[in-house]
């Protein structure tokens, strides 16, 4: 079976050009709207007969026949030798040429019938083989068999081309399929799924907590039921960070506001416990006044900060700093895909250095493909927390939440501002997704269909 791809301005038109060249027993596979009219995908048993009539080469011409000998010495006389030198012999018979003329003549002939040998023995040869074949035509031969292999894969690999996009083009149609199922079967929670997907949520954890919704809701007590159940899967830490004795590291990407959550943390420690319980250490090498920064909220807060430029000189500092309640330590940013990471990372594992704590710092509006990426990142080290910052520039919170959920990261903190230390709060989970809702209803509602009943937002 091969498939063919049809493009008409209609389609009747893409219908024409199918029975055109494939005939009337061409199966119709797909159709579909493209930008310039109607995209049709045939299939056909076997190629049409107009195109399978391939024109016979023509017959190899003959090659020319081989001189005669008449034809190599010039005249009109026998083509046999013997016959030639009975006509010399009688020449010379009749004129008695000189020495020197007799000398070449006999030479001239001997010439001859060695030629004509050479031509005789190769026309025997030839005629022995079924097809005369020279050394330059063996070479194209070679080079045609190479030609045919090569046009059979890429005709095979067009082949693949084309079934993987009919699987894709069938996967397709039954997923609508099974969606226009569902959504006549269960239209509430369809209409609910669509929500939580709209909200930020993704379609995997949408659909976990439509599937434990009770069917006889309706749409005001399936929303509310959705927002509890999704409240419940959040897992907080409470106040753990300034309530505990030990260090504390916050790792995460570039400008996720580290050095800033780390100052904020520790002025919150300083009001609760005095400014001389508290410390902060950056390890932060690369980025240009970082120490400086941290330094300047040191004099502030009215607390010890340090710098380390190796995990070694970090020992030391937590060692000489042991006798603080909580060390906060700003590590410096770097991309997931920046294999500086690992070395910053490796820097924790130290033997002989006491136990850190690890928290994640990310920023809440990013996209939930690359906080799974980050996430992934930090794989290799147990992080005991994580900090969703910049709240207050956020159009959606469903991506932190699918994150925290699906990876079961539990929320410590949250930020939304630059002021220290007042914008920094203890994560809740009701208050997240009252947020994130808040967030949909002021800004994702705008984009929805005009037939969607926005009343249900005010379930928040």
């Amino acid at each position: 079976m091969k498939i063919r791809r049809f493009f008409g301005k209609d389609m009747r038109e893409a219908l024409s050009q199918v029975k055109a060249e494939l005939g009337s027993d061409a199966v119709i596979m797909s159709n579909r709207k493209v930008a310039d009219g109607i995209e049709l995908v045939a299939a056909y048993d076997k190629e049409p007969e107009a195109k399978l009539s391939v024109k016979k080469p023509a017959a190899a011409k003959k090659d020319p026949a081989v001189p005669s000998l008449s034809e190599i010495i010039g005249d009109d006389g026998p083509d046999s030798l013997k016959a030639l030198l009975e006509k010399q012999h009688g020449e010379q018979n009749r004129q008695e040429p000189n020495a020197a003329v007799k000398n070449k003549n006999v030479q001239h002939a001997n010439d001859i019938a060695q030629h004509l040998d050479f031509s005789d023995a190769f026309i025997e040869e030839s005629s022995q083989q079924h097809e005369p074949v020279s050394a330059v035509q063996h070479q194209h031969q070679a080079s045609g068999m190479a030609s045919t292999e090569t046009t059979s894969s890429d005709e095979l690999t067009n082949i693949k081309e084309e079934l993987a996009s009919l699987r894709s083009v069938l996967q397709h149609q039954v997923a609508d399929l099974m969606e226009a199922k569902q959504r006549r079967k269960k239209p509430v929670h369809h209409f609910l799924t669509k929500r939580l997907v709209a909200m930020g949520l993704s379609e995997s954890l949408a659909s976990q907590l439509i599937n434990y919704t009770p069917s006889h809701y309706n749409e005001r007590e399936a929303w509310i039921y959705l927002l509890n159940l999704l409240a419940n899967r959040i897992n907080v830490t409470g106040n753990d960070i300034l309530t505990q004795k030990g260090a504390v590291a916050l790792v995460g990407p570039t400008g996720t506001g580290k050095t800033t959550t780390v100052a904020k943390l520790a002025a919150r420690y300083a009001q609760k416990y005095g400014a001389e319980s508290v410390a902060m250490i950056t390890i932060d090498t690369y980025r240009i006044a970082a120490f400086e920064q941290l330094a300047t909220y040191g004099k502030i807060i009215g607390c010890t900060v340090r710098k380390a430029q190796s995990s070694e000189e970090l020992a030391d500092l937590l060692f000489q700093l042991r006798h603080k309640r909580l060390i906060l330590i700003d590590t410096a940013g770097f991309s997931q895909r920046d294999s500086r990471l690992i070395k910053q990372i490796k820097q924790f594992d130290n033997g002989q250095m006491q136990p850190v704590k690890k928290y994640l710092v990310a920023q809440a509006n990013t996209q939930y493909a690359t906080l799974e990426r980050i996430i992934a990142a930090y794989e290799e080290i147990n992080l005991d927390g994580c900090i969703f910052t910049k709240l207050d520039e956020c159009y959606s919170l469903g991506e932190i939440i699918s994150a925290a959920v699906t990876y079961q990261l539990p929320v410590s903190y949250v930020t939304d501002g630059q002021k220290v230390p007042e914008d920094i709060k203890v994560a809740e989970a009701k208050s997240i997704v009252s947020a994130a809702a808040k967030l949909y209803k002021k800004y994702g509602l705008n984009h929805t269909s005009s037939n969607d009943v926005v009343n249900s937002a005010r379930a928040v």
